[in-house]
């Protein structure tokens, strides 16, 4: 059985011109990063404009999301604002309903 969520992370990001495939080669490197976090139980990059892109993970609990926004990813998005992407807009979610994985 999947783990319940109850906390969320929406993260936007826009890609600075012309380092659109930079950014995607960025979200995919995230994946593995955050396959070492036990508490982000679900993780998704994604797109949602020619330049627009995002990230969305959820957690258990708030020490999960915690632990996330301190951990590398976080590490790896302050390095490279600036470089593959403007500032990101990071907004902090409660989850109201899911439908778990099955």
């Amino acid at each position: 059985m999947a783990t319940h969520v109850s906390k969320a992370v929406l993260v936007r990001l826009e890609a600075l011109p012309g380092r659109e495939d930079d950014v995607r080669s960025f979200l995919n490197q995230g994946l593995s990063i955050v396959e070492e976090e036990p508490k982000t139980v679900r993780w998704f990059g994604v797109q949602f404009g020619p330049s627009s892109f995002g990230i969305f993970d959820a957690f258990p609990d708030e020490d999960g999301r915690q632990a996330h926004l301190s951990g590398e990813v976080a590490k790896a998005l302050g390095e490279n604002t600036g470089v593959l992407f403007e500032k990101p807009i990071i907004e902090q979610l409660d989850v109201v309903a899911e439908k778990q994985p099955a």
